[in-house]
């Protein structure tokens, strides 16, 4: 896969004006604080998680039990990031019991500036809300855990694509699904392995 195609600035590209509660698919990238491969390590291409990457696999799965109208697709937790596809379906109203403003409220010792919650005034059944929440949830697992202590999990930011159509589909499903033999080439691997030398 091309890694040219599918660009990761991690710079935020929100359309201007583009409601991201309506139903679509959308290509999600999630980075770890720092670049840090603390979700675990690929072996012969293959990803083995540890204690951190298997809580946020919890995490990301349990997504459509808090968030009624969300499926997940195609995804994939990379030593230091995870790349999904998140369907929001029509049925927009009926966000079941998690608000994610009640996380705000609950938020852990480690989020003084919370880079780990959705910016406030965030529609509770947004794409920034779904992504904010997950991310939130993972964290204090991780921190509740006493697997990561004092330091925030993720980056700010997150990476967002609108799948437009069946082509564009195909071509990250197959770009997530390559990723963990491409980890070498991986734009994340490069940039971890050039902050550590």
């Amino acid at each position: 896969m091309d890694e040219k195609r599918i660009s990761h600035n991690r710079q935020s590209n929100r359309l201007q004006g583009y409601d991201y509660s309506s139903p679509g698919y959308y290509f999600v990238t999630i980075v770890s604080h720092n670049r840090l491969p603390i979700f675990g390590g690929i072996i012969s291409g293959e990803v083995q998680l540890n204690r951190n990457g298997k809580i946020v696999k919890d995490c990301w799965l349990e997504i459509p039990k808090h968030f009624q109208s969300v499926t997940l697709d195609e995804y994939v937790i990379m030593p230091n990031h995870l790349h999904g596809i998140v369907k929001i379906n029509e049925n927009q109203n009926v966000w079941a019991r998690h608000k994610v403003s009640s996380l705000r409220r609950q938020a852990s010792p480690y989020s003084a500036n919370d880079q780990n919650t959705k910016p406030i005034g965030t529609p509770s059944h947004s794409l920034g809300a779904i992504i904010g929440s997950f991310k939130s949830v993972a964290a204090k697992r991780i921190h509740k855990a006493g697997l990561i202590k004092d330091q925030f999990i993720w980056q700010r930011n997150y990476y967002e694509h609108v799948i437009r159509d069946d082509e564009d589909y195909q071509r990250i499903v197959q770009y997530i699904q390559f990723n963990p033999i491409n980890w070498e080439e991986d734009q994340e691997f490069i940039a971890n392995e050039l902050q550590n030398r």
